[in-house]
């Protein structure tokens, strides 16, 4: 079995004109998923693929260091911090080489402060965009989104973790298994860690409840991961899948961390996109809220996003009337939300209304998940079993929605380079506006420009589609349009009038026919997929023109 996937490693590599990412995935330490990743560099070198080790953790394991002579070893970067010097892998250097494949260890670890990325897993990602392919390693409890049930069944607060999306986007995902007997025996005979760590490993993380849990975990991730990969976001027929999910957030939520996680597992479960929709109140406005709660939510958008969630920031004083918008125009079949804040009596008698509350009396056809995110008291330690609890939750269960067909597209099908413009001086909204809707609309060929102009700017009154993450999705559907038609703009130096974290640097437009909804679907879930990729940002990045950005996004299609 293990030859026949390094085979198919092998021929996914030579066809491939972007690095591929192969995970071996564990479940503890020990297990083997370093050495069995060393045996496929020594079997890739033997089939003549130029191969690296970028960087190996030996850990003192005899047997592993032994697998690494005969490789070729890229000398690691030296980094000073806090007067000790510290060893990191060098990108740079693995860069420069240009080899064909490199291997790469513990792919959720933090770099020291001053190295070129701040996670490993963003060296990766550097190296994947550089066109060289990568085999590496991590183990389960390193996902971000198992933080909360790793630490009610196994007891331990795991501090390096990694967004969800990368082992999602991996082309391969290889399961290191082992019994937890079998593990433990291996760590008795000193083949895990040195004598005077054993002792210790045996009474806390390789406890047997724990490695039962941990391993269960990893089977369970596995087999999300198959079923992700056999049922597409976009199938095959083009056709898209409603009842996509969303999380509402709040600058003051308490345990706002842990709805994400819950929303992006329940993500995986349904193999659903999901959303982050945070509604700015005027008393939550950037000049009043303090600036312990400025970081505080913008830690939680960010986090949204590392879980492969679409950011969305509106404003308004209308909270629940805005998140039943957003749900009906995205097609969300699922609302999560976090404790409402208490209300006293008297505001009650007076008729006021939890948002939960008014969600569940005004949505029709959505699931309503309340979760009780109340702060918990501190977790006791002691017997543990595996039993992945879910918050506690009120669910209003939804009518069933049919997937609805339509035509699949790509970025490179819908636009053309006619369609790309680019600033390199600050412009304003209305400009990017004008001209976009102009350039899709072929000059009024293909539509009616002052309809289409109308339409977008009727939508953006509804709520800004220029959000906090350097993205504008501004969209609008239009009646008698025979098919979606589009444009891409690229800015340098931002948009003047709009006020994000971020400055906006792409500008997805789109018009569709208001007689087929699922087409506007259909296309800002291909944007949102697509403006969230390292990889084409990059390439994109480096355009001068609307030539070579049509170039990068034509590459990007044919390496999906």
């Amino acid at each position: 079995m293990a030859a026949e996937r390094a085979d198919d490693f092998l021929r996914m590599i030579r066809r491939s004109q972007r690095g591929r990412l192969k995970v071996y995935l564990g479940y503890a330490a020990g297990v083997g998923k370093t050495y069995l990743m060393l045996q496929e560099a020594h079997r890739l070198q033997q089939e003549g693929v130029d191969v690296v080790v970028g960087l190996v953790e030996t850990h003192g394991r005899a047997e592993t260091a032994k697998l690494i002579e005969g490789l070729e070893v890229i000398p690691r970067f030296l980094q000073q911090h806090r007067g000790i010097i510290v060893e990191e892998m060098d990108v740079n250097a693995i860069l420069r080489r240009k080899p064909q494949v490199a291997m790469v260890d513990e792919l959720a670890h933090s770099n020291v402060p001053g190295s070129k990325n701040a996670k490993r897993y963003e060296d990766v990602q550097d190296l994947l965009a550089a066109g060289i392919h990568v085999v590496t390693t991590m183990n389960v409890q390193h996902l971000e989104s198992l933080y909360d049930v790793v630490e009610k069944t196994v007891r331990v607060k795991v501090r390096e973790r990694l967004p969800d999306s990368i082992l999602a986007e991996a082309d391969q995902i290889v399961n290191v298994d082992l019994t937890p007997e079998d593990l433990q025996e291996r760590l008795r005979e000193g083949k895990v860690y040195p004598a005077e760590r054993i002792s210790t490993a045996f009474d806390n993380f390789f406890k047997t409840p724990n490695l039962e849990n941990l391993r269960e975990l990893t089977l369970r991730e596995m087999a999300a991961q198959i079923d992700l990969r056999r049922h597409e976001t976009l199938p095959e027929d083009g056709s898209i899948v409603p009842d996509q999910i969303m999380v509402c957030l709040s600058s003051q939520g308490p345990n706002s961390e842990m709805l994400l996680r819950y929303a992006s597992r329940l993500a995986g479960k349904l193999n659903r996109n999901w959303y982050a929709v945070y509604v700015q109140t005027p008393s939550e406005d950037a000049v009043v809220i303090d600036s312990r709660t400025q970081r505080l939510l913008s830690g939680v958008l960010t986090l949204a996003k590392e879980l492969g969630a679409m950011v969305f920031t509106y404003k308004g004083e209308d909270i629940a009337g805005t998140i039943l918008r957003f749900a009906r125009e995205y097609q969300v079949g699922h609302i999560v939300t976090g404790s409402p804040a208490r209300i006293s009596f008297w505001k009650r008698i007076m008729g006021k209304k939890s948002i939960p509350e008014l969600l569940m009396e005004q949505a029709r056809g959505v699931t309503i998940v309340a979760l009780d995110t109340k702060p918990q008291e501190a977790v006791v330690a002691g017997p543990t079993s595996f039993i992945e609890e879910e918050p506690q939750q009120v669910v209003k269960t939804p009518s069933q929605i049919p997937p609805a067909q339509t035509q699949k597209n790509t970025m490179s099908s819908l636009i053309n380079e006619s369609e790309i413009i680019i600033w390199d001086k600050p412009v304003d909204t209305a400009e990017v506006l004008e001209k976009l809707v102009k350039s899709a609309c072929n000059n009024g060929l293909a539509c009616d420009f002052t309809t289409g102009l109308v339409s977008v700017r009727e939508r953006e009154e509804q709520g800004s589609t220029f959000y906090s993450e350097g993205v504008a999705l501004p969209h609008a559907r239009i009646a008698g349009l025979d098919k979606p038609l589009v444009a891409l703009g690229l800015t340098k130096m931002g948009i003047s009038d709009v006020a994000t974290e971020k400055p906006i640097k792409y500008i997805f437009l789109s018009l569709s026919p208001l007689e087929k909804p699922e087409v506007q679907l259909q296309l800002l879930s291909l944007a949102a997929r697509t403006f969230q990729n390292r990889y084409f940002l990059k390439s994109v990045e480096l355009a001068n023109d609307p030539h070579q950005v049509y170039s990068a996004i034509k590459e990007w299609d044919q390496s999906i």
